[in-house]
């Protein structure tokens, strides 16, 4: 039997969603308005959750300051204020979505958070729409 505990971060980030060998038209039809060629932003709630068994020593399941400086390295300062697009080495080839900025956060976190405790992302794009990810 595990705990899971929970840490929510926010970012800023602009995107377009688009295939660079489609046409202007396919694309719109595909994406609709997140097609715009000058881009669009979004305020991303993040939740982070690790599982695992409580340290007896400790008490924790990982300590929380550790687990917000992570965020902090490797997700809000990555992506926080960026054209995804054009700023974010993992975009220049991966459109941005949703689905693929969530998991472009769990391989960045992943390799941090000790191998016995289970990674989990929940990741808003607005208040109506979000993905989850986890292992």
């Amino acid at each position: 039997m595990g705990v899971t505990i929970h840490r929510e971060a926010h970012f800023n980030a602009a995107h377009r969603l688009f295939r660079a060998e489609w046409s202007d038209e396919k694309n719109a039809a595909v994406f609709g308005k997140c097609s715009n060629p000058n881009y669009h932003g979004h305020n991303y709630r993040l939740l982070v959750s690790i599982s695992g068994e409580i340290d007896p020593e400790t008490g924790f399941v990982m300590d929380m300051k550790q687990l917000k400086e992570l965020i902090v390295k490797y997700v809000e300062d990555y992506l926080d204020h960026k054209n995804l697009n054009l700023d974010v080495c993992e975009f220049k080839e991966l459109n941005p979505t949703l689905e693929n900025i969530i998991v472009v956060i769990y391989n960045r976190l992943r390799p941090h958070i000790a191998v016995d405790k289970k990674l989990s992302i929940k990741l808003w794009e607005t208040r109506h729409n979000s993905a989850t990810y986890s292992e």
